[in-house]
């Protein structure tokens, strides 16, 4: 039986990681954020003989040495995600992304990790200059968070040239689903039309995104880490199909039968230079290499999402009278 890291494992994505890998078989070490609470976030209800959760902060290097021990292959996607806030405190997004996944990656040489999944987010890409978007791609800061990921995936490729860590930065598209946080769009619209809002607040409904539903993208993860050649390679994980923030929306409403009426809030607009406008993955290489496709439809993805958020257990997790950045 392998033996699995995924740091970040509270996380929406890494939750579902963690879920998905026990699925398969896998023995899952998953690292949750330290907090007084004792909380392991989205992992709280999740129970399984061989899943073992630990609480830390990947910017810790003595526990990232512990954290490696024994393992196989390493899912790195502890990080700070939100770009608002990384507005506020980008050094705290250096600190996180940039030398937390330098703490993993020594670690990982120190153990002989065979397989190291860094998470990296098609925000590196910034506004496309073409499209489909592949590999080659040139890589735009257009934000502070954007700029500490591509710092982050340039660490650990540098791991994989000066110490020969078996490093894949794999590279997801706009993942959305069940669990995800409320300062992204879709859970803000899925949420506030839930809580029974009559309008909106949005920000610019112009830009386009490439949406994975989470499911697709934790499997494109693990296809990565189980292919033979992924190794040393950057690799979207995306639908190859764009859609407009404003037709998501009208897709949403549609499929929630609302009559809920749309709003612009200055406080969810980004600076003009900083806003990606458009994103538009090619999956080509995903595909050639592991043979992965995505299964679910924007629409069928929705829906799952919306079948979720519309549970009061769910929904009252979420506070839709705050703007979360």
């Amino acid at each position: 039986m392998q033996k699995a890291l995924v740091t970040g494992g509270d996380g929406f994505i890494g939750s579902h990681l963690v879920e998905a890998l026990l699925a398969r078989g896998y023995c899952v070490r998953a690292l949750v954020n330290y907090n007084s609470f004792n909380s392991w976030g989205w992992l709280d209800n999740v129970s399984h003989e061989n899943l073992e959760v630990v609480a830390g902060d990947i910017r810790d290097p003595f526990l990232c040495d512990s954290l490696c021990k024994g393992v196989d292959v390493v899912f790195h996607l502890a990080a700070l995600i939100a770009i608002p806030y990384s507005y506020a405190a980008p050094q705290s997004y250096v600190e996180t992304n940039v030398n937390g996944t330098m703490n993993l990656c020594q670690a990982a040489v120190r153990h002989n990790v065979s397989k190291f999944i860094q998470t990296s987010t098609s925000e590196v890409y910034g506004t496309a200059q073409y499209v489909p978007i592949d590999e080659a791609h040139p890589l735009q800061p257009q934000s502070p968070y954007s700029a500490s990921k591509i710092g982050a995936d340039a660490m650990a490729m540098s791991y994989f040239y000066s110490f020969g860590l078996p490093v894949t930065i794999a590279r997801p598209f706009n993942t959305y689903g069940p669990r995800q946080s409320a300062r992204a769009i879709i859970p803000t619209i899925i949420s506030q039309i839930a809580a029974g809002k009559a309008i909106i607040q949005v920000g610019d409904l112009s830009p386009t995104r490439d949406f994975n539903y989470v499911a697709d993208t934790c499997a494109g993860f693990i296809a990565i880490a189980e292919a033979e050649k992924t190794q040393g390679e950057t690799i979207n994980i995306a639908t190859n199909s764009e859609v407009s923030m404003e037709k998501t929306l009208d897709t949403i409403k549609r499929l929630m039968n609302s009559n809920v009426t749309f709003s612009v809030d200055p406080e969810r607009i980004r600076p003009k230079d900083s806003e990606v406008f458009r994103l538009l993955g090619d999956n080509a290489k995903l595909v050639k290499l592991t043979g992965f496709t995505p299964s679910h439809s924007l629409e069928l993805g929705l829906q799952k999402t919306i079948d979720w958020f519309t549970q009061d257990t769910n929904l009252r997790r979420y506070k839709t009278d705050i703007y979360n950045v």
